[in-house]
Formats: structure tokens, C-alpha cells, sequence
């Protein structure tokens, strides 16, 4: 790429949205004059994607502008507890004209239901699980806003009470970090956006790179002192100084061992999974449980190796369906043959929408999925453009999407919404 565009890739992270979706607007006008090539799209899709309104290297319209080199097809935004990048990321994607898809991910308790006390899906704590709203209408997305807000006001009162427990397990070694003056800036908090772990772990990050330098001597701390493990794989990158992603990759190692460390449990800032169900029929959104699978080797090499729910996997079904989650999403990449195929046929015994995506919050992580090439994953392409044309028609009317009283009397069988809601998906990209 000529020199002159690389200020406009630069400022798709600035901290102006305007600059950012004009900088956007410059690099296709380049490409469409065959001054940047453009690139060869083929039938990846990835519905959960990550910005800076959770955490990411990437703000929505850097996101879409990665999505759209990798040749994706389509691209859907996911971010933690916040919906305030959608219309970025929708306008980006009208920019570059990449079919995109707007949902958030949260945290919800299950403490009423028969999975209280166990492990779910969530790594760090008990009854409490990730699921996420997909396909959520474009009118419904100051809703979406208004539901998270005290939500996330509660967050950061516990935000504060974890940092507080890393300034003193950092004191002996004369380290902190301030919540105010270190992390929050590091989000966007003040545009609506979630601040999360992985915030209060790059701050965390950036001082100790500061302290140490990269290198022999940063790694030895995080050993000797910290008593942090550290994958061999982990090891040789936090060894390279030129590493251009080495905050990142200390923040997967501190995120992989240390949480547990400084870790609070979240209450007030969960909403109960039915409430969450609630909001997402209200709104004529698509409720996901997001499936996890036991962890052997984290892709993002911040997930220890931990049990999760295969061992209770078709109690978990049967829960799911009885609170009247829509769908499950899970990532290929992150499973084993074995898994994806007990969770294929679990989702078809009981009707349940198949969504996958893929989890982009590191920079070493490619938007593409190639493990959804598989022929036995072709059914994840169909169900993102069901997704798609939902969206477009629940964004119209919210009682004729895919899950509404109305369409599931007029079209009872899910195979067959698929098909047709698959139809209105490929039929244009935006409204």
C-alpha cells in the first residue's frame, strides 16, 4: 500500500468517529480507482467481532476494514454489555459494502435454574454464563443501550474493588495501576462502551513493559514472582522485543493465570438469564447460549486448560431450551471434531439455530475462520444469512423476524425459516 493511504488505515482508530468513517470512505474511494487493490471476497463470515466498545485492537470501522482484506462476506459486531459501535459498524459496512450483522454479549445469572453452582461457560466464576443477542433491529438499538446502562455502572464499581486487590498484590514490587488514569482511557467508557478485565490486564501490561522492558527479564518476573505459568508457545513471544504484539501477548498470560489472583464475582452487573430472554423477544432479537466446550489449548492463549459443560452437555440443552434460548454459537476453531459434532446434533434435536463467529479480540487472530470451511460446517454460512435477512426484516416490523409468534405459526419447522429468511439475507446487503 502506498505510503499516503497508510494515515488513513492509522486513523480508523482514531478517537473521532467522523475522521474514522472518512478515513474509511477514502480507502475504498482509493481502491475503486485501483490505487489499493481490492480484495478477493469469498464466503467466510464471522459474527462476532469484537471492537473497542468491549475490548480490541480494532474501533468498528477498523474492524469492518479488517474483515473486508480478509475477504469476508459478511461481518457482525459483538461487543461485552454494549451496542454502542453498531452504527458505526453498520455505516462502516455500507462504506466498504459488507453485509454486517449487529448483536451484544453478556453475562447472566443461572443461579435460578437447575445449572446454580456449576461451571458453565464462564472460566472465572460459577451459575453465571456468557450468552449473546444476535441479529438485534437497527430501531431497537437505543433499547439494547438503555437495558445495559445500569449494568454497567455496576461494573465498574466492581472494576474498582479488583484493581484495588492488583495494587496490593503489585505494592511489594512498587507497581500499580489507576482506574481513572490508566484503564479508562484504554476504553470507551465515556461513548457508552464496557470496561473488562481484559482492560484492567492491558493497563497492567503497559506498566510492567514499562518497568521491565520487553525481554529475558519481564518474563522472569511474571515466573519467579508472580508465579504465573506460561506456555512454551507464549514464552518465545514475550522473549522477542520486536514482537508487535507483545502487550497483547502479556495480557493473554496474565489473563490465563493471574485472574484468579485479583478476581471478584460478578452480581448486580449480571442480569438474570431470564430477564436476558425477556429483553431479547421484546426487542425481536436472536438469544444465544454461546457454547464453550472443555478448554485443552486456548486458541488466544488466555484460557487455561478447564472443564466446562460437556460433562452435563445434554442437561445443558434441555435447560437452554426450556428458558427458550433461539440459538446456540460456537466457534469451530476452539473445538474438537468430537464437540462440535455432539453440539451439531444436540442443536437439532431441539430446534435450536445454529450461529458461529469468531471470538476477535487480539490482533494475532485472524477474521477468518478456516475451520469453517468444512463441508460439515456449510450449515453456518446458510444460518449467518438467515441471520442477516432476520435483522433486515425484524429491523422493518420486529414482529415478523425470525423467532416471532407470527412467523413461527405461519412457519413452524426452523429448517424452513432458514431457507427463507436465508433468501431475504443474500437479497442486498443493507436496508
Amino acid at each position: 500500500m502506498d505510503k499516503k493511504y497508510l494515515k488513513y488505515v492509522e486513523n480508523l482508530n482514531h478517537d473521532d468517529v467522523n475522521i474514522r468513517l472518512g478515513s474509511l470512505e477514502e480507502l475504498k474511494k482509493a481502491i475503486d480507482r485501483g490505487e489499493i487493490e481490492r480484495p478477493v471476497s469469498g464466503n467466510d463470515v464471522n459474527n462476532h467481532i469484537h471492537t473497542t466498545y468491549s475490548f480490541s485492537p480494532y474501533s468498528p470501522a477498523k474492524a469492518i476494514w479488517m474483515a473486508y482484506n480478509a475477504g469476508l462476506t459478511t461481518a457482525g459486531i459483538m461487543d461485552h454489555d454494549s451496542i454502542s459501535g453498531a452504527r458505526e459498524f453498520i455505516q462502516a459496512g455500507k462504506i466498504v459494502g459488507l453485509t454486517t450483522t449487529i448483536g451484544v454479549e453478556c453475562r447472566v445469572h443461572f443461579s435460578g435454574t437447575p445449572l446454580k453452582g456449576r461451571r458453565i461457560n464462564n472460566p472465572d466464576q460459577k451459575s453465571v454464563a456468557y450468552i449473546a443477542l444476535h441479529g438485534i433491529p437497527h430501531t431497537q438499538i437505543d433499547r439494547v443501550k438503555d437495558f445495559f446502562k445500569p449494568y454497567l455502572e455496576e461494573r465498574n464499581k466492581r472494576n474498582k474493588m479488583m484493581v484495588e486487590k492488583i495494587n496490593e498484590i503489585m505494592a511489594p514490587f512498587n507497581i500499580s495501576v489507576d482506574f481513572e488514569n490508566d484503564i479508562k482511557p484504554l476504553s470507551k467508557h465515556d461513548e457508552g462502551g464496557s470496561i473488562t478485565e481484559r482492560h484492567i490486564l492491558f493497563a497492567l501490561s503497559k506498566k510492567l513493559v514499562e518497568r521491565f522492558e520487553k525481554g529475558q527479564a519481564l518474563t522472569d518476573f511474571l515466573k519467579n514472582d508472580l508465579k504465573i505459568s506460561i506456555s512454551p508457545k507464549v514464552e518465545a513471544y514475550l522473549a522477542d522485543s520486536n514482537n508487535p504484539f507483545y502487550e497483547y501477548d502479556l495480557l493473554g498470560a496474565l489473563k490465563s493465570d493471574m485472574v484468579a489472583m485479583f478476581y471478584i464475582d460478578a452480581d448486580k452487573e449480571c442480569p438474570d438469564v431470564k430477564e436476558a430472554i425477556k429483553l431479547s423477544e421484546e426487542i425481536g432479537a436472536i438469544s444465544a447460549y454461546a457454547y464453550l466446550g472443555d478448554v485443552v489449548d486456548s486458541v488466544t492463549g488466555d484460557k487455561k486448560a478447564q472443564k466446562f459443560e460437556d460433562d452435563y452437555i445434554e442437561e445443558l440443552f434441555d435447560v437452554i431450551k426450556e428458558l427458550g434460548f433461539n440459538a446456540v454459537t460456537y466457534m469451530p476453531s476452539r473445538n474438537t471434531m468430537e464437540q462440535l459434532r455432539r453440539v451439531k446434533a444436540l442443536c437439532e434435536k431441539h430446534e435450536l439455530f445454529q450461529i458461529s463467529g469468531e471470538d476477535i479480540n487480539s490482533p494475532r487472530q485472524s477474521f477468518v475462520c478456516v475451520a469453517m470451511r468444512n463441508e460439515e460446517f456449510k450449515n453456518l454460512i446458510d444460518s449467518t444469512w438467515a441471520l442477516i435477512g432476520h435483522e433486515k426484516i425484524a429491523t422493518k416490523d420486529i414482529n415478523k423476524g425470525m423467532f416471532s409468534r407470527e412467523t413461527l405459526r405461519k412457519y413452524p419447522s426452523l429448517e424452513e425459516r432458514i431457507k427463507i429468511f436465508k433468501k431475504f439475507g443474500r437479497n442486498g446487503c443493507h436496508d
